[in-house]
């Protein structure tokens, strides 16, 4: 049974920074299975029990591949970046609709140097940005309700890309035009290193995605999604 994260799984990250290439990672595959993958399909699995407390209709999927833990191989197509493989861990809740990173969920970032939780979603499409937007208009109460309060605003903090101006068919004068001006709606808690390694680690993710639960129900609500 999972309990925590090794030290392990940070020094193969960090030697994988040096050496970012294919016959690298070839002649330490056992060791990216051993101290990185394999521990954090546990995590997964082990969360599974967790995330359905918070919401029914979020899962936690173990699967080695198209299930919550992200794939290790960059897409090069468009980078200048072409090294093969990402540096870091990423995991990801889902909403049971939601087929890609674009659909609200609840994640978790580990890398060398930023190891984080996220909640949200990070840079939905044209019709889900406006139905967001058009639900912080009708219901301004409880959008400020959900990312103002203690629970939530203790450890996590707005993130993400806005624009530069309010868009179009919104009233520049609103009060929360800020937030609406947004083109991401997720939100950061950041995470130490030692936090990895406490006994009760799924517990405590559980414990902070649980606070983000009115500003998922939120977005959900908004884009016509059960919570």
């Amino acid at each position: 049974m999972f309990t925590h994260f090794d030290p392990s799984l940070l020094k193969f990250l960090r030697e994988l920074e040096v050496n970012n290439e294919r016959d690298w990672f070839n002649d330490h595959k056992q060791q990216y299975e051993d101290n990185v993958r394999t521990p954090a399909l546990a995590f997964i699995e082990q969360m599974d029990q967790w995330i359905k407390l918070i919401s029914p209709h979020y899962e936690a999927s173990p699967k080695k591949v198209g299930g919550s833990l992200m794939r290790v191989y960059r897409d090069v197509r468009f980078s200048k970046d072409k090294s093969p493989y990402k540096t870091n861990v990423g995991i990801q809740f889902r909403h049971e609709v939601g087929k890609d990173v674009h659909a609200p969920g609840f994640y978790l970032h580990i890398a060398a140097d930023d190891i984080f939780l996220g909640v949200g979603t990070w840079h939905p499409d044209r019709d889900s940005l406006a139905a967001i937007r058009d639900h912080i208009v009708t219901k301004p109460g409880p959008y400020v309700d959900a990312i103002e309060h203690q629970p939530f605003s203790e450890f996590f903090e707005l993130a993400g890309t806005k624009l530069t101006r309010p868009p179009k068919g919104y009233e520049k004068e609103h009060d929360l035009i800020e937030e609406i001006k947004r083109k991401d709606f997720i939100a950061i808690c950041q995470l130490t290193e030692n936090d990895l390694y406490q006994v009760d680690f799924c517990k405590m993710v559980a414990s902070r995605f649980g606070r983000a639960q009115p500003f998922q129900k939120f977005l959900c609500e908004a884009l016509g999604l059960r919570f």
